[in-house]
This record gives C-alpha cells, sequence and structure tokens, in this order.
C-alpha cells in the first residue's frame, strides 16, 4: 500500500503504491505507527477522486466524482479523534488538482485513486489529544480545543 521512511522523530516520508485510495493509505499509516494526531501534505497524479462541499446555508454535503487523469497540485490536511473512535485518526483533508486544461478542481477529499505517483509528509503531533465534536451550528466536526 506504501513505503516510508522516518526523517525525524515525529515526521515521515510516505511514497504510495499506484492504484492505492490515498485516505486509506494515510489512515493505515495512521493506524500502523500509532499516529492519532498530525498533518498531512503532499502531491502526486490521481485519475479518480470524490471530493465533497459543504453549503453553509442548508449544511448539507455535495459530493461531486471525477474520472480523469489530475496531477495534485495540493493536499493539505490533518488528523485527530472523535470521542466515540478513539483508536480510529479522524481524517481531514482538502486537496486541488489540475485537469489536462490546466483547470483545478477540489474540495475535501472524501477519496481519490493514485495514478502515478503520491508523494506525503505525515508529521506525529506525538503525545497530543485532539478531539473533534460535532458544531450544530456550522454543521462541522470542530476541534474541541
Amino acid at each position: 500500500m506504501y513505503k516510508y521512511t522516518q526523517v525525524s522523530d515525529f515526521k515521515y516520508v510516505l511514497s504510495l503504491d499506484n492504484h492505492v485510495e490515498i485516505c486509506s493509505a494515510i489512515a493505515a499509516f495512521c493506524e500502523e505507527m500509532d499516529i492519532y494526531a498530525g498533518s498531512v501534505s503532499g502531491i502526486g497524479a490521481i485519475n479518480e477522486a470524490t471530493f465533497r462541499f459543504l453549503d453553509p446555508a442548508t449544511k448539507q454535503y455535495v459530493d461531486k466524482t471525477f474520472n480523469e487523469q489530475m496531477e495534485i497540485t495540493n493536499l493539505t490536511g490533518n488528523f485527530s479523534q472523535k470521542p466515540d473512535e478513539p483508536m480510529s485518526p479522524y481524517l481531514h483533508i482538502h486537496i486541488t488538482a489540475s485537469r489536462r486544461d490546466y483547470t483545478c478542481v477540489g474540495g475535501h477529499l472524501l477519496s481519490a485513486r493514485v495514478n502515478g505517483a503520491c508523494e506525503l509528509i505525515v508529521e506525529d503531533f506525538y503525545d497530543a489529544v485532539l478531539e473533534r465534536v460535532f458544531d450544530p451550528e456550522t454543521g462541522l466536526n470542530l476541534y474541541k480545543l
């Protein structure tokens, strides 16, 4: 699913295998390394992705799937915990991807399949406990700080 190397006490470089689903690979890595709070960034190429957009007026999510070759121009996110699932990382990842005509699409990443390469940096917020709770005003799972 991935190869990795540890580059400092709490930072890792990952190379995802071709055709792997990105969110599943990140979650598997975090579980393998017991990372429950941290950040992720990366670049790469995908050929299938589902993005999500929250309509703040309705508090409803709108999902859209793209089936085309795209370059990941930016993948940025974090992971934390939900109180009802303390041993599973809660991923919150945003992505921007460029199309063949150089236009970009993006949003909250639900899933994406690598087609080429995907290189990620994962930072472990060692021993930090970051929980999320549902906020009814925004309709979002926000940090409980």
